[in-house]
């Protein structure tokens, strides 16, 4: 979360209430992490007490073993009033227009606080935390299809259909790594706890994973799928239904580190024929001088949503100004697209063939010498969470950073994103205006985050997260 310098004003994703306790990494779950990584490097109690507050807080909204996107202290008329109002005015982001009541495993949310409680739990085996903990686990295993899937929110709601099209928050979900995250919580109670119970829907959704890859010649993945047939599905208006070529590099990446976990060698069967289709989604030059974007060493640009039965791009573009007056369209022109999404992207082949080759040349025993599943014993979680720079910027050593801190024990820090103040939106007639079409935000009415123009000074939960990290990590080379 991030904070104005005056405190006036709150944003997670988008502008919350200071009764709100938000879930999406850096939030609440992401503190508790770095908590317990402070306690691991000082061994101070303290830390730990603090981690405790965290989880108490979290365990208090977990009504059903999962989390939503937020919670709201100040109940749950409270938390309705903010999506009525906040979430239903931001254009582009679709997820907020609707207030389901359930929990989500979109952005890692529900997965970082359940790997949160299980990193407490397993650090003095304190019972308070073990019933929490097996609530989660519960929570994933009872919302896992019986193919190995998940839907991307639970308790299963179907109560949002959006401009004709069903509500896709049932569809089994691998956008934003919801079914790897859920693998990697699963493995992870299954390592540490000896949960032998949770091998077989390990199994299930790895499994998955593989029969999820489409045929030939278009042999990626899709972000999320239908589950009566298994066929790629749409989401929100600017994510059509398609083969995503970005999901596609990430899962070839991850389906090596499940032939690490299992040592079968069906799960690098599919690799080359995902390359192969990557490869052949090449843009040519002459679409290529049209991104926007400059072109990176030894990748390829290619689009990044592509027609499951055609292998055409498909294009996201806007006209309007808000949710109230303004829609999404696809075509195939590269040009002019939306700037909150990209539809086009940078993948760089020559590394997954790289990685590729690197695994298939291991033997089986050096590959699977970590694997919880193939040497059949608890194996430790790591010692920390995170690691310097997680976030990206410039390292600052820990003399700079100690000195940076404000009287009152902060840092300052520009704020990422601001968001146009709540206002509601008059009647409007769907317009044609082309000012927003590779904007972040729209008009006055729009809520959506964007990138002030101006630098605003502020206080950032992120921030704060890689500065402490590169404190504690400071101390361990003491």
């Amino acid at each position: 979360m991030e904070l104005s310098s005056d405190m006036s004003r709150t944003w997670g994703e988008m502008e919350a209430k200071r009764t709100m306790a938000w879930i999406q990494p850096p939030g609440t779950p992401a503190v508790g992490h770095l908590m317990l990584d402070a306690y691991h490097a000082t061994h101070d109690e303290y830390y730990y007490q603090c981690a405790e507050k965290i989880a108490n807080a979290l365990s208090g909204d977990n009504y059903c073993g999962g989390w939503n996107y937020m919670f709201d202290f100040a109940g749950e008329n409270s938390i309705r009033q903010w999506y009525a109002t906040i979430g239903k005015s931001a254009w582009r982001l679709e997820e907020f227009q609707h207030y389901y009541g359930n929990a989500t495993f979109d952005d890692e949310g529900t997965m970082q606080a359940a790997k949160f409680l299980l990193r407490l739990y397993v650090e003095k085996y304190d019972p308070a935390y073990r019933a929490p903990l097996e609530k989660t686990i519960r929570f994933v295993l009872e919302s896992q299809y019986p193919i190995g899937g998940w839907p991307q929110r639970y308790p299963l709601k179907y109560d949002h259909p959006f401009q004709g099209k069903p509500d896709y928050s049932s569809f089994i979900t691998l956008n934003d790594d919801v079914i790897p995250e859920n693998i990697d919580f699963l493995v992870q109670c299954y390592q540490t706890l000896g949960m032998q119970d949770l091998k077989a829907p390990i199994m299930r959704a790895l499994n998955c994973v593989l029969i999820l890859q489409q045929g030939a010649p278009y042999a990626g993945w899709a972000d999320q799928y239908t589950v009566n047939d298994l066929q790629p599905a749409h989401a929100r208006s600017y994510e059509p239904r398609s083969i995503n070529t970005g999901t596609t590099a990430h899962i070839v990446m991850k389906l090596m580190d499940y032939y690490r976990l299992t040592g079968e060698t069906k799960f690098l069967s599919g690799i080359p024929a995902a390359i192969q289709f990557l490869e052949s989604m090449k843009l040519p030059e002459s679409e290529a001088k049209k991104w926007k974007q400059p072109a990176r060493d030894n990748a390829i640009l290619v689009p990044r949503f592509i027609d499951p039965e055609s292998g055409k791009p498909l294009y996201v573009h806007r006209k309007g100004s808000n949710v109230t007056n303004g829609g999404y369209y696809i075509d195939q022109n590269i040009e002019k697209t939306i700037g909150h999404y990209s539809s086009a992207t940078y993948i760089n082949i020559s590394s997954l063939k790289e990685a590729y080759a690197r695994t298939i040349a291991l033997p089986k025993k050096e590959a699977t010498k970590s694997s919880p599943f193939v040497q059949d014993t608890c194996i430790s979680l790591d010692k920390f969470y995170y690691q310097p720079r997680r976030y990206g910027r410039k390292s600052t050593s820990a003399e700079m950073l100690m000195k940076s801190l404000t009287k009152e024990g902060y840092w300052l820090s520009p704020i990422k994103q601001i968001s146009n103040i709540y206002k509601p939106a008059p009647e409007m007639a769907a317009s044609d205006d082309t000012r927003y079409m590779e904007t972040m935000v729209g008009d006055e009415y729009d809520t959506s985050p964007y990138t002030p123009e101006k630098e605003i000074m502020g206080i950032s939960t992120g921030i704060f997260i890689e500065n402490m990290t590169t404190l504690i990590h400071a101390l361990q080379k003491e």
